[in-house]
């Protein structure tokens, strides 16, 4: 696997690389317009295969948050064409790892000495490399250890990161300025949590332990004297992420053993505990073939507030869509629908509610639900395309739902997928007031 030397740190040097990817893209649409100037009947899929190419080797290289959205956006299959989601969801399993001498410099700054030093053995070259750091497996009086190594001057280009994503989101997947500005809101105070892995080590080690009892659950333990605001030491755990872990053909009831675990750890977290694991991509779960699943990272963990909880699920009962009286004092307290919105708008954001409500919450309805069903996926795909290329949805003049919202959103349908995935078969468990 390639390595890069060095990440861009500096503003004006990360600037000038989405200047530089700007450019490509600006070239790839001219290209793009001469083959349509020789074939009217020319598509698309050249110029998204071009683009998705040069956006995700820029932002694999720049790391960080502008890597961390296109991770994101891989979740979001909806907002994607095809070439865009085959070459962003790389973000989550791999990325362009980082040179030794920069971990090692990494270590020195926080420890005064070298992983070579501290551990019997620690791998030059990194197992796995993602968004915010990447991870090297070491042996210490033959104890195994995963190590997780931020990137230099990730938490530093935060801000400054999002800021140079947004005209490309804008451009190239026609997001409403005004939802996309409270979106990248949110995520920057996300990543910028993500980035600090003192707060990242206390929170894995509290959800882990209030978790511990949900069967097929297993956690690594964290080691607190060999971590720091830039490295995370853990044990290792064995385990396969989902592709691989599929690729062995496992029987449809450890897959419903495993997607059980999934649901039971999601529902205890966010009924429960009102805090989730918010990145529920890939490669933050490890798969065995007995039926047991690992959870390795909890670098993004959504709060939920008290009010924003009990509107957000009281909408998840079928009959409150049907009962007008009810729901309306709900659309308001979620910011669907504002008191200056004309009577038109009310009408048409309301329909739109109702139709997105009874859709998304249909796992809630029943007591069990089969996420193996695709034509479910393609109808909640479907609304999305539909919704996405309404014109008054794009030129609200408020952002549509609470900003809490959008990472519990972004956790159900991330929860979604993976089931889908398993082809799972799972008890719908929910609270006693929702039945």
């Amino acid at each position: 696997m390639k390595e890069h030397g060095r990440i861009p740190v500096g503003k004006v040097s990360r600037a000038a690389k989405f200047v530089t990817t700007g450019a490509k893209v600006g070239g790839n649409y001219l290209k793009h317009y001469g083959r349509k100037l020789k074939d009217r009947n020319t598509d698309r899929n050249q110029l998204d295969q071009d683009n998705a190419e040069d956006i995700y080797d820029s932002l694999s290289e720049l790391k960080g948050s502008a890597l961390k959205v296109a991770q994101m956006l891989a979740m979001d299959k909806n907002l994607l064409p095809t070439a865009y989601q085959d070459k962003f969801a790389m973000s989550q399993y791999s990325a362009t790892p980082l040179s030794f001498p920069l971990v090692v410099k990494t270590f020195q700054k926080y420890f005064g000495d070298t992983p070579g030093n501290l551990f019997d053995s620690f791998t030059k070259n990194a197992v796995n490399a993602a968004s915010i750091g990447q991870v090297h497996r070491a042996e210490k009086e033959g104890h195994v250890y995963a190590v997780k190594v931020q990137y230099p001057g990730v938490a530093d280009s935060v801000r400054s990161d999002l800021k140079l994503v947004k005209p490309f989101a804008l451009r190239l997947f026609g997001l409403n300025e005004k939802e996309l500005d409270q979106y990248i809101d949110e995520v920057e105070g996300k990543l910028l949590e993500e980035t600090d892995y003192v707060l990242e080590v206390e929170r894995s080690k509290r959800i882990s332990a209030a978790c511990k009892d949900i069967s097929n659950l297993f956690f690594p333990t964290y080691y607190e004297e060999l971590s720091s605001p830039r490295v995370i030491t853990m044990d290792w755990i064995d385990g396969q992420h989902i592709k691989e872990f599929l690729s062995g053909n496992p029987t449809q009831d450890i897959k419903n053993q495993i997607g059980q675990a999934m649901w039971d750890f999601y529902h205890h977290q966010i009924h429960n505990l009102k805090e989730v694991h918010a990145d529920p991509h890939p490669g933050n779960f490890l798969m065995r073939e007995e039926g047991t699943l690992g959870i390795i990272d909890f670098g993004c963990v959504k709060e939920i507030p008290e009010d924003f909880y009990e509107a957000y699920f009281r909408l998840m009962s079928k009959d409150l869509v049907a009962n007008d009286e009810e729901l309306m004092p709900l659309l308001y307290r979620l910011n669907f629908i504002y008191e200056d919105d004309s009577d038109h708008e009310k009408e048409l954001y309301i329909s739109i509610f109702k139709e997105m409500t009874m859709l998304l919450g249909q796992p809630f309805h029943s007591d069990s639900f089969d996420f193996a069903d695709n034509n479910y996926f393609k109808k909640i795909y479907n609304l999305s395309e539909r919704l996405g290329n309404m014109k008054e949805l794009r030129n609200s003049k408020h952002p549509r739902g609470s900003r809490h919202g959008l990472y519990v959103n972004r956790t159900y349908f991330g929860l979604y997928q993976l089931l889908n995935m398993l082809e799972a078969d799972v008890v719908t468990t929910k609270p006693e007031w929702l039945k």
